[in-house]
């Protein structure tokens, strides 16, 4: 009997080909310990991995693909101590060319609605010893997932609750992850989080009037835009996406969104193509890529500008993944500081 094929696809498609946008990468949403972590179990079964520690799969994945900073995202309980080394490796400009190639690597630190049954004051003091470090910009992720239910409804909104009080308080950004939760989500962040202070909804898939909602009260608050946003079964991000883009246009009031992968997670769909024309392409028919990574996050804006191209209405000037780039980039400052 044969050997089965695998179903992942080489190592080699990983690295991207070239994107032609010239705009720089922020990705504001990526867990790359996890990532790595999936890189190393997906292809170290036959071989050893082409890279053998992050900052080596850090430059490898990213050498001019244009990745100017990431926002990595710490959200387990208990804290995981590896986020030091990380944080600390990036203190220095020497540190960030020598081990990062120059990449701008910031992070944020919270605790995950399905581990909020975890949290308590030892982990709540992990975190508040992270918020002093220089490269933290924000807390998070945090919020409710009555999705999957990990944690019971009541622990999620009290530990919700808790980490926003302890955010404000500090005055950091917030990275928020919501899912089929909107009321109570739209009401605690009412009732704690005053109108203009910065906030991430980092992923966001549910119901546009909910977003609209979120815009409307909050003047610093951004819809995070991975590259679920591209799949065929997603309605709701398309659709806030083009209501924003319906009362914008190039040279006025862009787009309130942050570009993210949530790596490894969130593949673009539409990725596969560019993949399909490379010299090998072929090899990757009815196969998968495992992982995502924050070279991607051009297809995603790819399809951003697809949709503001082809809004209700749409006339006039059109732009193109550059100008969704920029101004994801710019928001990303705004809301971020990065």
């Amino acid at each position: 009997m044969g050997k089965s094929k695998s179903s992942t696809p080489s190592e080699a498609f990983l690295q991207l080909p070239a994107h032609p946008s010239t705009a720089q990468i922020v990705d504001t949403h990526t867990h790359l310990a996890s990532t790595f972590e999936m890189y190393t179990s997906r292809y170290s079964k036959n071989s050893p991995p082409k890279y053998g520690n992050v900052y080596d799969f850090v430059k490898g994945m990213y050498a001019e693909k244009r990745v100017e900073a990431i926002v990595d995202v710490w959200c387990e309980a208990p804290v995981r101590k590896l986020w030091k080394e990380y944080a600390d490796s990036a203190l220095n400009e020497q540190d960030r060319i020598s081990k990062w190639g120059g990449l701008q690597y910031w992070f944020v630190m919270g605790v995950h609605p399905h581990e909020a049954k975890l949290y308590n004051d030892e982990v709540e003091a992990d975190i508040l010893e992270a918020m002093n470090h220089p490269r933290c910009v924000g807390w998070g992720e945090m919020g409710l997932d009555y999705h999957y239910d990990n944690s019971p409804r009541d622990i999620q909104q009290e530990v919700f609750a808790r980490q926003l009080k302890q955010a404000v308080k500090l005055n950091k950004p917030l990275t928020i992850h919501t899912r089929e939760a909107n009321d109570d989500t739209e009401r605690i962040l009412k009732e704690i989080v005053p109108k203009d202070h910065p906030i991430h909804i980092h992923c966001f898939t549910d119901s546009p009037d909910f977003g609209q909602r979120l815009l409307d009260h909050f003047t610093n608050l951004c819809i995070g835009i991975t590259g679920v946003v591209t799949f065929a079964t997603n309605e709701d991000t398309p659709t806030i996406i083009r209501r924003m883009a319906a009362s914008s246009t190039p040279s006025a009031s862009p787009l309130r969104i942050l570009l993210e992968t949530d790596a490894p997670f969130m593949v673009p769909a539409n990725i596969y193509s560019s993949l399909y024309n490379t010299p090998n392409g072929n090899e990757l028919k009815g196969k998968r890529i495992p992982l995502s990574h924050s070279a991607m996050v051009p297809w995603t804006a790819d399809f951003v500008a697809d949709l503001v191209n082809n809004k209700d209405g749409a006339e006039g000037e059109k732009v193109d993944s550059d100008w969704v780039l920029r101004i994801a980039r710019d928001n990303a400052r705004r809301i971020y500081g990065v």
